[in-house]
């Protein structure tokens, strides 16, 4: 969203999560300044710089939840970037009600304070998910209609359809991008997470939520935050959509033969069965990135590589935890 306003500061919601801390440290080597805000139930100030005067980088422990950002924190932005939402797809499950509360009455909040203080540019990190059981894969930004299978997914594309609505009702500039499976040797949730913990519970047999053929698009952080600078930048529609992923899907029987490998290969792996690893699991999942490649971006590596260099990471991570 360069266009000349990038001197006033970005603010990025859930900025001390993984995706969010990338997406910080990147705006700020551009130059820019920074405001954070974040709950931090899931997010680590350690993911954030510390060594940076307030006026570049300035972060606020609020719950967009409970009420809307302070005022302070959001006027005079060039643009919020809104990537704050649960991180568990499971948990939602059986607690109905903390997508919605988290999720859709959280980006009501933080809509109503930018429209409030006059921000008019918002990028809001949406999901693969929303597409349910696609009939059509590679799937494409068109596919329709979208009927998630989780409170995750529904919360999602609740989101969204606020983000389009504020933007045409107020006039802001919108953003959204859907997201494959994200993957960072720093997060400590998803597969590889789960499948390393297992692991350290038993180091003989590792457990895998559904038939193993469950498949899906993986992809880098630092992708993901590449993309959504390019697809933020330019265009001149109101609302916007994009699918960020990669051009291949990986099952969950090879990532989990990737664990064992990585953990010396002595464990037997077990399947629980049933095609979907839980409810509201999409076994099936591969999204068309030709929008996004249009504007010159592309993905670093397969969903095999983005497996391979986190798993070398959680690897590295766990010999010097400190």
């Amino acid at each position: 969203m360069a266009d000349g306003t990038t001197a006033a500061p970005a603010v990025v919601t859930g900025g001390a999560g993984a995706i969010g801390s990338a997406l910080v440290r990147r705006l700020l080597r551009d130059g820019r300044r920074v405001r954070v805000l974040d709950n931090f139930s899931s997010g680590r100030r350690d993911a954030l710089p510390s060594d940076l005067p307030a006026s570049r980088l300035a972060i606020t422990a609020c719950d967009l939840g409970a009420a809307e950002p302070p005022a302070d924190a959001v006027r005079g932005a060039a643009e919020i970037w809104h990537l704050a939402a649960t991180r568990d797809v499971r948990r939602g499950t059986l607690e109905p009600g903390l997508d919605l509360t988290h999720g859709t009455i959280a980006t009501a909040h933080l809509l109503e304070q930018a429209r409030r203080c006059d921000v008019r540019r918002i990028v809001y990190t949406s999901s693969s998910v929303v597409y349910g059981l696609a009939s059509v894969q590679p799937t494409p930004e068109t596919y329709g209609p979208l009927l998630p299978q989780s409170l995750y997914g529904a919360s999602k594309l609740a989101g969204e359809g606020l983000v389009s609505a504020y933007a045409h009702s107020y006039g802001l500039t919108a953003r959204i991008f859907r997201l494959a499976n994200i993957v960072d040797g720093r997060m400590d949730h998803g597969i590889l997470h789960d499948l390393f913990g297992k692991l350290d519970a038993d180091p003989s047999q590792l457990e895998v939520l559904g038939d193993g053929r469950q498949a899906k698009s993986y992809l880098r952080t630092e992708d993901c935050v590449e993309g959504m600078l390019v697809g933020a930048a330019g265009g001149s529609a109101p609302v916007d959509v994009f699918n960020l992923g990669a051009d291949d899907r990986t099952s969950v029987r090879e990532i989990a033969e990737k664990v064992v490998a990585a953990r010396g290969g002595r464990a037997r792996v077990v399947f629980t069965g049933g095609e979907r690893g839980w409810a509201g699991d999409i076994p099936q999942q591969l999204l068309s990135i030709e929008k996004i490649r249009r504007r010159g971006w592309a993905p670093s590596t397969t969903s095999g590589g983005a497996i391979d260099r986190t798993v070398a990471e959680l690897l590295a991570r766990r010999a010097s935890p400190g």
